[in-house]
């Protein structure tokens, strides 16, 4: 019995003729206009930003995200993702302290110009002089609120300027 089932199985694979398959490549090209992302705009400076500051490809306000790259351009960037917020810079060392290192990790929270729309963290090591690694030091609080209202002011400066 379980032979001539086996048999049907393999018997039917046969019927039906050729194999044809839908290819949707050229639906979909046409569909997305050759992007991976379609055609939605993505980008800083778009040409339609709403009254809020959001630019319809980034899912953060457009003024704060910029404001932020400004603001940490002196440090060489890891990771900058315009869609979650989250930028993201590499370690950095002062030309006058070779010793010491910071890292900044900005975070914009919504799509407002608001001042609680933004957070930085800080992060510092230190060179242990002994054998060269690189040791956790306390950062002072007042300096990612610094940073934070260097972000907020130059974010101001790029709205009020975009207005004029």
């Amino acid at each position: 019995m379980v032979a001539l089932a086996l048999a049907f199985v393999v018997a039917g694979c046969g019927l039906g003729g050729e194999a044809t398959f839908y290819d949707e490549t050229e639906e979909k090209l046409a569909e997305t206009g050759g992007s991976v992302l379609g055609n939605d705009q993505i980008g800083v400076g778009g040409d339609r930003p709403d009254a809020s500051g959001g630019d319809s490809g980034i899912g953060v306000n457009s003024y704060l995200w910029r404001a932020s790259l400004d603001t940490v351009s002196f440090m060489p960037l890891a990771s900058a993702d315009p869609f979650g917020g989250v930028i993201i810079t590499d370690w950095y060392s002062p030309p006058e302290s070779a010793a010491e290192r910071f890292k900044i990790n900005v975070y914009i929270l919504g799509r407002d110009l608001r001042a609680d729309g933004v957070r930085a963290a800080v992060f510092r090591q230190l060179q242990d002089p002994r054998n060269g690694a690189w040791v956790d030091a306390v950062v002072e609080n007042t300096t990612s609120v610094e940073i934070e209202n260097a972000i907020l002011t130059k974010a101001r400066q790029l709205r009020i300027a975009s207005l004029q």
